[in-house]
């Protein structure tokens, strides 16, 4: 009889350290992910308005900097200004974009407010593909910037030698313009330069090996461009601003040859566009905007 109990407690007991081996290798086999893919949308995304910094002006009032991220890799949005484009208080309109580009756009969008501002708030409030996003803008001394913050494309090192004399280009475009849909429009630009900072020259492409299946899939994977010619020197790039519909530009970015860059536009929709146009010298950036009337 003891040795029956005795039999029983010992299949027992190794029935029951079966258990836990078996929900003990459970638990360390399948661990939770320690990482979330970086999954990316082509459309149907938010849009986040962004605060950039503040600035303090001559006069003592101060500018609100913003910019946005489109969580489109793709789609391209018109939100007009209302409540689902609102900048409150003093709007819903106080003129911030309407159009919105894919992925990241910085320091697009700057609103004045008077010095005595003190502790208030500015909001920003968007909402895209029934997604709302806002961002409350307030005085704080972390966010605090200068000009070279925009003219430099936020760039804080620290320069020597030549760049030091280096200054902005200046930038000539028509103020306005009139257009009609399907013709194409050129648009214009006259832009002096000091020269700074030299430009680099390009160095002579490298001789490619024979491809193999693992570069071809790398290189599909980084959606390489390789073989676009890049720009060297002072050039001007173009986007849209406001609008009701897109507008397609023959060449965004510009090389700079005697002075002048030329792009032409093409409208598909009639109404009133702010386009930007953006002088860069590699360095310093001088933007301008133009407004296009478009029958």
């Amino acid at each position: 009889m003891r040795r029956r109990v005795r039999f029983i407690a010992l299949v027992t007991l190794g029935a029951l350290a079966l258990a836990s081996g078996i929900i003990f290798a459970r638990t360390f086999q399948e661990p939770p992910p320690t990482w979330i893919p970086d999954i990316k949308f082509k459309s149907g995304r938010e849009v986040v308005p962004y605060l950039e910094g503040w600035i303090k002006n001559p006069d003592d009032s101060f500018d609100f900097v913003f910019g946005y991220f489109s969580r489109n890799t793709e789609q391209e949005l018109v939100i007009p200004a209302g409540p689902n484009n609102s900048v409150m208080p003093g709007g819903p309109d106080r003129g911030q974009p309407t159009y919105f580009l894919a992925n990241r756009q910085q320091r697009i969008y700057r609103v004045r407010v008077p010095k005595d501002w003190g502790d208030k708030a500015l909001t920003w409030t968007l909402t895209a593909n029934g997604r709302t996003e806002k961002v409350v803008a307030k005085l704080v001394p972390a966010y605090e910037k200068s000009e070279r913050f925009i003219v430099t494309n936020n760039s804080t090192g620290i320069v020597f030698g030549e760049e030091d004399l280096n200054q902005p280009p200046t930038l000539d475009i028509p103020g306005t313009l009139t257009a009609t849909v399907g013709t194409a429009l050129i648009l214009p630009a006259a832009v002096t330069d000091d020269g700074l900072p030299k430009p680099r020259p390009i160095a002579p492409p490298k001789l490619a090996a024979p491809p193999t299946e693992a570069s071809r899939f790398q290189s599909q994977r980084n959606n390489s461009d390789g073989g676009r010619p890049q720009i060297v020197g002072t050039r001007v790039t173009w986007l849209e601003y406001r609008g009701p519909g897109q507008v397609t530009f023959a060449t965004p970015t510009a090389q700079v040859v005697d002075g002048k860059a030329v792009t032409t536009a093409h409208f598909t929709v009639p109404g009133t566009y702010t386009l930007f146009a953006t002088a860069f010298d590699g360095k310093l950036s001088t933007r301008k905007q133009i407004v296009i009337t478009v029958k």
